[in-house]
């Protein structure tokens, strides 16, 4: 199959070899044939330097020469090709069955001996150009590949998100008449998860997950969920069921997001001395939840619910700091006292 004759002019072809002749021939060779982007050296610590700039499709390498032969020269560039398909066509006068396998172990793709056939090396460097081209190709389709399905992956990641935060917002219009109360929780866990350290994708995806924390309310009662006094030990025990719901719900999924989800629906309302609702205490409660816990109770604090009218930003933090220790881990009670209260609104 002759090869495609687009790829002459731009393919670019490295000549090494310490004898100015054989470049030379080799120069009018592929200028013949069409070839403009070759460059040469007779100097072969020059090579790794040239590969670097000019990005070869093909090396043209003699084995036998001056200072550095051509195997230290194909153990040089070998870090230089970053695992992409880079065809060496070596010519050399040595046609011992051990320079080929040494050469061919080393990297090499084909050998041509001296002297040489022009009409052999020609076919034989249009060979491995083709070659080269068609690795590069495969590549550039599987980079498009990768991207489009990274692209895809995250409109269903986006997708799934909204259809459960569209849950959680419906939820929410139940017992919150403001209908932010899970933006500002999200908000808050994200700036504590900042504060203490986290890695920012990690930060980001709690500041996400955080708002679906109370998407189990959807199965509690509404005459229990708003209920304007105190509850009854029954009525308690039907709202902490939401817990669970929350974690029923968002269970099973392979998105992260939604697993970390999951974690703070279960787990907001534990407590640092193991008093909260599944009796988790100390470090055994995820650390989504603890910072979770404090954001959703900061912001219950200073927004009305049916039970109870708001407090000030200040009382609210006091509150907190007071129990820290016992309902809320110290280390985020701490990080928590470090946020400005402008970004809390």
């Amino acid at each position: 199959m002759a090869m495609r004759e687009d790829i002459v002019p731009t393919a670019k072809i490295l000549i090494v070899d310490d004898q100015e002749a054989n470049i030379r021939l080799l120069e009018r060779l592929l200028q013949d044939r069409g070839f403009r982007n070759v460059r040469s050296t007779t100097d072969p610590r020059d090579v790794v330097p040239l590969c670097e700039d000019m990005e070869p499709d093909l090396i043209l390498l003699d084995l036998h020469m001056g200072g550095m032969d051509g195997f230290e020269v194909l153990r040089a560039i070998r870090p230089a090709t970053n695992g992409f398909y880079l065809p060496i066509l070596v010519l050399t006068a040595d046609i011992t069955p051990e320079a080929k396998q040494r050469a061919l172990s080393m990297g090499a793709k084909d050998f041509v001996t001296k002297p040489f056939d022009l009409l052999e090396v020609q076919l034989r460097i249009e060979n491995l150009i083709e070659t080269r081209y068609l690795h590069r190709e495969l590549r550039d389709r599987n980079l498009n590949l990768e991207e489009r399905v990274a692209e895809r992956t995250q409109e269903l990641e986006e997708a799934r998100f909204e259809i459960v935060e569209r849950l959680a917002r419906a939820t929410e219009y139940r017992d919150d008449d403001t209908h932010q109360h899970m933006q500002r929780v999200g908000c808050t866990s994200g700036l504590l998860a900042k504060t203490l350290g986290l890695a920012g994708g990690l930060s980001e995806l709690i500041s996400r997950a955080a708002p679906l924390h109370d998407v189990g309310k959807i199965g509690v009662p509404d005459g229990v969920l708003l209920k304007p006094g105190k509850l009854t030990a029954k009525e308690f025990d039907l709202i902490k069921t939401h817990t669970a719901i929350g974690a029923a719900i968002l269970s099973g999924s392979p998105s992260p997001l939604l697993q970390v989800a999951e974690e703070i629906a279960s787990t907001h309302h534990e407590r640092w001395d193991g008093t909260g609702y599944a009796g988790l205490a100390g470090e055994v409660i995820p650390l989504t939840g603890r910072i979770v816990a404090v954001a959703d109770a900061f912001d219950a604090m200073t927004h009305d619910r049916p039970y109870r009218k708001a407090v000030s930003f200040e009382a609210a933090a006091q509150e907190i700091d007071g129990l820290s220790g016992q309902q809320f881990d110290p280390m985020v009670v701490e990080a928590f006292r470090s946020l400005d209260t402008k970004e809390l609104v």
